[in-house]
């Protein structure tokens, strides 16, 4: 399989969890990311550690990082400010989104909606950077019908964005319709299929219980049928992951992003199977 990879990881607060990322980064730069993206915090939790994050990724590692940028929660003043950190740390591309407001807070930001967040960043700074903006085959878990929420996936296109990349998904059909859906509605961009290698299940169901991302029924039973068998539990994952990656390479997918969790083995245990 030769489609572009890239890598998703999320800022470290600890020595630890520093150390723990630049060891997974070491790891998987060999396999030659196009990119690897940084995550921003739920209303700006992460504010100061993204842009650390990214300094420490592109000075340790000499790799091409995309910080995440939210627009929930921050200033006009604020983001421009942290546009102007990352243009003057030669970052040349961004991963623009909404983002969640966290439970408490009031403030929603002068950015209502990604695609307003991407507008400012084209009118303010033309073309410095490459948008990347997130897309959902199958379908934000806020949105009302799959209708609506193509409509503002097109609104974020519209507004300057270069490219997309998905939520993550184990249907590679659903990624398939919904690029063709989106075609026929005038979107001309890449659309990335988001890849999340499994490496705890449980963890894994939280997280797609919160975002929208389907966790196939025979999936779910396969993994159970398994218990406490580990090794048979990664050597299923790991199939099952690669599979995806293999179906979806031969399908058009112009480019694969591994949602990594700042964990290297079950995102190496996938590329090797690629091989």
């Amino acid at each position: 399989m030769k489609s572009p990879i890239s890598f998703e990881f999320y800022p470290p607060k600890t020595d630890e969890q520093r150390s723990q990322l630049h060891k997974t980064a070491g790891r998987l730069k060999p396999h030659a990311p196009e990119y690897v993206s940084v995550t921003f915090g739920a209303g700006g939790s992460t504010l100061s550690y993204t842009p650390e994050t990214v300094r420490g990724l592109r000075d340790t590692h000499a790799i091409d990082v995309a910080p995440h940028i939210s627009c929930v929660g921050g200033t006009r003043a604020e983001i421009h400010a942290l546009l102007d950190t990352y243009a003057q740390l030669g970052v040349r591309r961004l991963v623009a989104l909404r983002g969640d407001m966290p439970s408490g807070m009031a403030r929603a930001g002068e950015f209502r909606h990604a695609a307003d967040l991407v507008r400012y960043v084209r009118e303010t700074f033309g073309d410095r950077f490459h948008i990347e903006v997130a897309c959902y085959p199958e379908i934000h878990p806020q949105a009302d019908d799959a209708l609506i929420d193509l409509r503002h996936f097109k609104a974020k296109v519209d507004a300057g964005a270069d490219g997309a990349i998905t939520q993550y998904f184990y249907n590679a059909d659903a990624y398939f319709r919904f690029v063709e859906d989106a075609r026929h509605a005038g979107v001309t961009i890449p659309i990335t299929a988001g890849i999340m290698p499994i490496a705890n299940f449980t963890q894994l169901r939280r997280f797609s219980e919160a975002c929208g991302a389907e966790i196939p029924r025979w999936v779910e039973k396969r993994m159970r049928a398994f218990g406490d068998d580990a090794g048979a539990v990664r050597a299923f994952a790991t199939d099952l992951v690669a599979g995806l990656c293999e179906r979806l390479a031969e399908g058009g997918a112009p480019a694969l992003h591994f949602y990594t969790l700042n964990l290297a083995k079950p995102t190496l245990a996938v590329l090797e199977r690629l091989r």
